[in-house]
């Protein structure tokens, strides 16, 4: 599939090598990193990254980034000093050399002319404001599920990306697993005939990731945070341990539940297989068990979200409800199929059950192969071909998660049109569609 998306600077560099012409090495980056190393490209010839957000999900991320060869990592940015040193000290120890800079704002990073591609990590509320400022800097972006805090910041980052012509992946990485994608061609390929039901099992409840609980109290923020940066666009809150690395997803000024931080994995897979990257729900309602909104996790608890998509097909997503597994089941006039993270299948026809590839006469709808989803993003950096969860895909795949939690906010059914991508006549629930950010913070023109 062929786009219009433009060359990189590195294809330039391969057109001056090979016509004789010279080439001036990027300013920041030091002599040492342009030589050659055995079993490496030489320096010109890598996709220069950049890293913001170096955190739990950023770390292990990076890790991917520093083993793919094609890649140099030569800028990381962090608001915790901690979590930036180690980093950087991390890329400087395995590049062999002191040339990675740490950052304290991603607008410095996303400026540098000389870097390609940048990884986002970071807690949902600052999603949309790096991923537009580093689309309109010309950057490929690889970045965190879901897309964003809103449905409106996540339609920002789709025009931006869209606008700048630029590459993006999702970290939504189970579609680089085989057993994912086996599930869902079995589904694209009618095995289970004509789909009717499909269920997407969540996680309930809070889960205290940095173990935290006992710290619920208002403290002074640790000489190591840029706590004013860190909270940004959202509603400035009291210092409190408990809600911060790691467990910002547990309150909704920072993070979306276990609803939103899973919707972009098991619902994404459940979208792939109903072939519906580029549509969504027409009805949504839900129920939900909420904490107190001034509690230090307020995020919904349990959950039951059902929504109406075209063809009469039903989608139930939910967590808590033990009628519901986790991961994604479809279920036909035929048969059904249910796939979960573990390389776990099964099936309603035995035979099914043991295979990870269906047959090639079977396959008369072949989904996008990828076996790592890092290096997939990579190479269509280079090749300048879309990734296998392309920024519009992400999109989508979190829509009926913010749709469902606009439901049980409100209290009623939601009509949406998938086209539009507007809630139909209730002002009420399209307010919910985006939020008021806090001064001065405010997304860039795209």
């Amino acid at each position: 599939m062929k786009t219009n998306l433009p060359e990189t600077k590195f294809s330039r560099r391969r057109f001056l090598a090979v016509t004789g012409l010279a080439v001036a090495a990027p300013t920041i980056i030091p002599a040492s990193a342009l030589g050659r190393q055995p079993g490496k490209p030489a320096a010109s010839e890598r996709i220069t990254v950049g890293a913001i957000g170096c955190g739990w999900q950023g770390g292990s991320n990076l890790g991917g980034f520093l083993g793919n060869k094609s890649c140099q990592v030569v800028a990381v940015c962090d608001v915790d000093k901690n979590h930036l040193q180690s980093t950087v000290d991390t890329v400087n120890k395995h590049n062999g050399n002191q040339d990675c800079k740490g950052y304290a704002d991603y607008r410095e990073l996303c400026a540098r002319k000389d870097i390609d591609a940048v990884m986002l990590a970071l807690p949902d509320h600052w999603h949309a404001l790096v991923a537009v400022e580093a689309a309109n800097h010309g950057k490929d972006i690889y970045g965190e599920k879901p897309l964003a805090r809103t449905i409106a910041e996540q339609q920002a980052i789709v025009k931006a990306v869209q606008k700048n012509k630029r590459i993006w992946q999702t970290g939504s990485w189970q579609r680089s697993e085989r057993h994912f994608h086996y599930a869902s061609e079995i589904v694209r390929n009618g095995l289970i005939g004509k789909l009717k039901r499909v269920e997407v099992g969540l996680p309930a409840g809070h889960s205290d990731f940095a173990k935290t609980k006992d710290k619920m109290g208002v403290t002074a923020p640790p000489p190591e945070l840029d706590y004013e940066t860190w909270i940004g666009p959202s509603k400035m809150m009291p210092y409190i341990e408990a809600r911060l690395h790691k467990n910002w997803r547990w309150n909704y000024n920072t993070g979306g539940g276990q609803l939103l931080d899973w919707i972009g994995h098991h619902c994404d897979i459940a979208h792939w297989g109903m072939d519906c990257d580029r549509s969504g729900p027409s009805e949504v309602e839900g129920v939900g068990e909420f904490p107190a909104a001034d509690e230090v996790w307020n995020t919904c608890t349990k959950y039951r979200i059902t929504a109406k998509y075209p063809n009469d097909i039903e989608m139930v997503i939910a967590g808590g409800h033990g009628d519901i597994k986790g991961g994604a089941k479809w279920i036909g006039t035929d048969g059904w199929v249910w796939v979960n993270r573990g390389n776990a299948v099964e099936t309603s026809n035995p035979k099914w059950n043991d295979a990870r590839k269906l047959p090639d006469e079977l396959r008369k709808v072949k989904l996008y192969e990828s076996s790592n989803h890092i290096g997939n993003f990579l190479d269509c950096v280079k090749s300048r071909q879309p990734t296998i969860t392309p920024v519009e895909t992400a999109h989508h795949s979190a829509i009926p998660g913010h749709l469902g939690l606009i439901a049980m906010l409100v209290g009623h059914k939601i009509k949406w049109d998938a086209k539009k991508e507007v809630i139909v006549g209730d002002s009420e629930a399209s307010k919910l569609l985006t939020r008021a950010f806090r001064k001065p913070w405010h997304l860039a023109r795209v």
